[in-house]
């Protein structure tokens, strides 16, 4: 009597690697051909600068020079841009002869020459889910005011937005010896709530610390509210302007006391170039006081972070901090060289 060998198809073996492939392909969604005749796979996360960002599973974030680049292909849903104002939304990118690419949108495609595409990112739409991002940023800093110093700085910047709302936070630490003498020491908090109104309006409210234990303004504290106008804010970066109101409380070291209200634009830039590889910022606020306290006060930076790896960044930077006509006049200008983690 023979024996009956039952034989059963391996669906749940064949199911597995579907998923796995669709996942793979879901992942490396989109493709790259070069000129050469090479092909590469991964996403594309943005273009500008004459480098196209195409991020790996198998070398990081890759940046190709667009002049290589034959033709591509992508499923995502970007943002093309044929000048530095207008952009078209393509709901996919499909490749076409060398030298050209294909716009799929709603309506009929549109084959472009590769040479007229100034920037190509994703769209950021005006209601997101939560997002968050930020900088802490560690430097060695070489300080010329009333004093020479050298001294070292932790400063940390981070935000977060969730639908119409955005919290902003800033600290800042810094401490200095000279010849074993404490010359500087002194930390601030700020925090930030905005209400967007609509895509490009929002509204501020703002309150601020400083503690100084060697200036003579020993504390420094400010509530303020005002509009604000968001200019841009993509995968290349972001450009608001805010005008408050503040109340500024100033105490001095001899224990005397200020207070009075201030007209302050505040301002915070940020932009990528040669392929998210640098980033250009700066941010800061000028103030003019309504009464005759100060003449006016400055306090702002401005600087260039080299990203070494996605995470980490080399940063050069200085920093400005003035307070113009009052009875503790503050003058200082900070250099700083360091290194960062962002994310």
């Amino acid at each position: 009597m023979s024996a009956i060998r039952s034989t059963h198809f391996p669906w749940p073996r064949l199911l597995l690697c579907l998923a796995v492939s669709s996942a793979s392909a879901s992942v490396l969604a989109d493709t790259v051909w070069l000129k050469n005749g090479d092909r590469l796979s991964g996403t594309i996360r943005v273009f500008d600068g004459g480098k196209l960002v195409l991020q790996t599973s198998y070398g990081g974030n890759i940046a190709i020079d667009w002049k290589q680049v034959a033709t591509l292909e992508s499923d995502q849903d970007l943002l093309v841009k044929q000048d530095n104002v207008s952009g078209e939304r393509a709901k996919a990118l499909v490749p076409a002869e060398p030298g050209k690419v294909t716009l799929a949108n709603d309506g009929a495609p549109k084959t472009v020459e590769l040479a007229s595409i100034e920037q190509i990112m994703k769209p950021k739409p005006l209601i997101e889910d939560f997002t968050w991002k930020g900088n802490i940023d560690l430097g060695i800093d070489y300080k010329r005011a009333d004093k020479d110093t050298d001294d070292y700085e932790v400063d940390i910047k981070t935000q977060a937005r969730h639908g119409l709302w955005r919290h902003n936070v800033e600290a800042e630490y810094n401490r200095e010896k000279q010849n074993q003498e404490e010359t500087t020491n002194n930390w601030s908090a700020d925090y930030a709530l905005d209400r967007f109104l609509d895509e490009k309006w929002f509204w501020q409210g703002r309150l601020g610390y400083k503690r100084d234990y060697i200036e003579d303004i020993a504390r420094q504290r400010t509530i303020g509210t005002g509009p604000g106008y968001q200019f841009w804010d993509d995968e290349l970066g972001a450009f608001s302007l805010a005008g408050l109101v503040n109340r500024r409380d100033f105490e001095y070291a001899t224990g005397e006391k200020d207070n009075f209200y201030a007209l302050t634009v505040r301002w915070d830039y940020n932009r990528y170039l040669l392929g998210k590889t640098v980033e250009l910022f700066s941010n800061g606020e000028v103030g003019k006081p309504l009464e005759g306290v100060a003449d006016y006060s400055l306090d702002a930076e401005a600087g260039l972070r080299y990203k070494v790896t996605d995470w980490a960044s080399l940063n050069i930077k200085a920093e400005k901090d003035i307070v113009s006509g009052s009875d503790g006049d503050t003058d200082e200008t900070r250099y700083s060289l360091g290194f960062g983690v962002g994310w």
